[in-house]
């Protein structure tokens, strides 16, 4: 494996040292389009708005567009930090390589750890919905329902998606914009079916009201404001999957940052707006589709399809499949080269770092991060399905942990560079170190929340069970990095010079 390093071109004012190794990748086969795609697929919009936006309407009625675009806020500003750091480093290990060369290896570790950590865990719930809703689409639906069944069928989906993104990034990118025009195409004709049917006036839905965007009729209850914006939070996480291949995209200094913006705010855009015409369709009520009926909030889109779209309602669950199985692969993506970067500059075994001469890809990573994601899926759903669920919605602490760490890294590693212009002062200080700690606050409402043994299914010693498989999971990441330290393979990422691959 080639150890030759490049230098990146870095923003203006960058500090020195933003040399990367070069791992063997596929160089320049992603454009800005595939950039901005990867970033839109990544977060399954349909599945996430599906999932999302009826547990919102719960706590914030009326005033969830305003929620949608307050938990915008710090996204935004951890995006302009993912594209300073890297105009600086285009290394595919992000937060592990970015936090290492502001803080440290342990910062380093930690960050590739969040990253990984989430992957793994938000691929378990993804193969979960796919398996149950491939089988709600075959016969009558019942086999939707069939643990045994629809864990299989999860465990298959994984392994196809790891297979796809092993035989190389370009299948990655043929599969995931096939998969991508299926779920927006569905979603669209959704959306018309909607604005067709709220012009020809909707009998239970209600008219467009200016004072939805009223922050000052939102803060009322602060609380809810609050508890909204974290919900939110989840619904935007996966954009920074195009920063993940920078090293394969065309111009990776400038073309993955600006993908991570533009997909962010593509983003917002459609999640306002579905969400809009959604509200004025079905309104918030308790009753019937109303979004605040606790039995339409696990998926709203479900409860809605055959109102809307009458005999075409199997498209909102292809839609929804489509989203998962397009999430399924870009989850995947980042994490496997996050684990490259970290075998490349040490921090794991040497094996990490291997890319298969053929395809181009992170061949070893790639096969752990599924086997690890398979493992996960099954063992959890089998030792316990409300834990399963449990850890899951734990998912956004390890979302704030590491987009918080970028945030802090991108302020602290460009400090000499911010009297430079106001430039400098507003992408790679204020914005970043602002998202930085609003989502450093989010990390503690919610550890704060997941404690109360009434939230979520289980409770572990009297403490929610959201909270304790949190809190276990993260702290296994400092475990590992404990042991990394003493092994003869990775000690040297510890103790060596920071920014220098190990390794020949």
């Amino acid at each position: 494996m080639s150890t030759e390093t490049t230098t990146a071109a870095g923003g203006p004012g960058g500090p020195s040292g933003g040399a990367v190794p070069a791992k063997g990748l596929r160089a320049g086969i992603l454009d800005l389009g595939d950039s901005v795609m990867l970033g839109l697929a990544s977060t399954a919009p349909v599945y996430s708005l599906a999932a999302t936006l009826g547990l919102i309407v719960a706590v914030n009625g009326n005033y969830t567009p305003l929620i949608l675009i307050l938990g915008f806020i710090p996204v935004l500003f951890i995006a302009y930090a993912f594209r300073e750091l890297n105009s600086a480093m285009p290394d595919c290990g992000t937060t592990f390589t970015w936090s290492r060369r502001a803080f440290g290896p342990w910062a380093g570790w930690l960050g590739g750890w969040g990253v990984a950590l989430a992957g793994i865990v938000v691929l378990a719930n993804l193969a979960q919905v796919a398996g149950q809703y491939l089988w709600l689409l075959i016969g009558d639906g019942s086999l939707g329902g069939n643990k045994v069944v629809v864990t299989a069928t999860g465990v298959l989906f994984i392994v196809f998606m790891t297979l796809v993104n092993y035989r190389g990034i370009r299948l990655g990118e043929h599969v995931q914009r096939v998969l991508t025009y299926v779920q927006y195409v569905s979603l669209g004709i959704f959306a018309i079916a909607l604005i067709v049917r709220i012009a020809g006036g909707a009998p239970e839905g209600q008219a467009f009201d200016i004072e939805w965007f009223n922050p000052a009729g939102a803060f009322a209850d602060p609380s809810a404001v609050v508890h909204g914006a974290l919900l939110a939070l989840f619904i935007y996480w996966g954009w920074d999957t195009c920063l993940a291949v920078n090293e394969e995209t065309e111009n990776p200094a400038t073309t993955p940052g600006r993908g991570a913006v533009i997909s962010a705010f593509v983003l917002v855009a459609i999640y306002v707006s579905v969400a809009l015409l959604v509200m004025m369709y079905a309104t918030v009520g308790t009753e019937g589709i109303g979004l605040g009926n606790e039995a339409n909030q696990d998926d709203v889109f479900l409860a809605m399809k055959d109102v809307v779209l009458g005999p075409w309602g199997w498209l909102i669950i292809v839609a929804v499949l489509a989203s998962v199985l397009s999430s399924t692969q870009t989850t995947i993506l980042p994490t496997a080269r996050g684990t490259l970067s970290m075998g490349v500059y040490g921090a794991l075994p040497p094996k990490f770092g291997e890319v298969h001469p053929r395809n181009q890809t992170p061949g070893f990573s790639t096969q752990v991060m599924g086997a690890a994601a398979v493992a996960y899926y099954v063992a959890m759903n089998f030792l316990s399905e409300n834990l399963l669920s449990d850890s899951i919605s734990a998912i956004s602490l390890f979302i704030a942990f590491y987009y918080a760490l970028t945030g802090f890294s991108c302020a602290w590693y460009f400090r000499g560079t911010l009297r430079d212009s106001a430039r400098n002062l507003w992408f790679r200080g204020i914005l970043p170190l602002a998202g930085a700690l609003l989502l450093t606050a989010a990390f503690f409402i919610s550890a704060v929340e997941m404690w109360d043994p009434a939230y979520g299914d289980t409770q572990i010693f009297g403490i929610g069970g959201a909270f304790v498989s949190g809190v276990v999971l993260l702290a296994l990441g400092v475990v590992l990095a404990v042991v990394c330290r003493f092994l003869p393979s990775t000690r040297e990422y510890f103790t060596g010079k920071p920014g220098v691959p190990a390794g020949p």
